[in-house]
Order: C-alpha cells, then structure tokens, then sequence
C-alpha cells in the first residue's frame, strides 16, 4: 500500500516527539528485542498513523491516545488487532505491559 507523502512527513515528526512512555516501550520493543518480533513506531497505517505496529503478528499498539470502539473495529478490517497501553501503566509496570502484550500475540 503506498503511503500518502503529507502521512510519511507527520510519522517522522512523531517519531521526533515521543512522550516518555512510548521511549520507554520502544526501548523493549526496539531491535527484535521483544519476543524476536519487529517494530515499527508511529507507523502509517491507512489514513492513520500508529503508535506501533508489529506485521508480522498483526498487532498495532497505542499508548498516548486511547482507543475507541469505531477505531477498533477500523483496525479489524485492516486485518489488525489494536491493543491500548496507558502511558502510566507502562512508566509503573513495564514488566506487567510486556507481559500484557505477550499474552495479546501469542493468543
């Protein structure tokens, strides 16, 4: 899917400006490090551009806007399920939030 070039210029000045939470999740994430899975960050996606996004497993993974229904039945069109990891939960309880998000992949 070829990307809108005005979408590719907003993810680059995201991924410029990530809040503390999501460089927190992208250090596990980052480099095959979690589960040997790759990462993509703010990521287009459609008309969208995500937070992250695992394609090999599908998975796209918000932290700083939370989702809401239409949103993820929009995702399940896509093919991709979207999962929500506040940006407390992940700077209080990484472990917890990895754990939440190996348990999302693997099911």
């Amino acid at each position: 899917m070829r990307q809108d070039p005005t979408q590719t210029a907003e993810a680059r000045l995201l991924r410029q400006s990530l809040i503390t939470a999501e460089h927190v999740l992208w250090s596990a994430l980052r480099s095959r490090r979690f589960l040997g899975l790759k990462f993509r960050r703010q990521a287009p996606v459609g008309a969208r551009v995500v937070d992250f996004l695992c394609l090999e497993r599908r998975i796209v993974v918000q932290v700083d806007s939370g989702l809401k229904p239409q949103d993820v039945a929009w995702f399940a069109a896509q093919g991709l399920r979207a999962l929500h990891l506040p940006p407390d939960n992940i700077l209080s309880n990484l472990p917890g939030c990895l754990q939440h998000l190996a348990e999302e992949i693997t099911r």
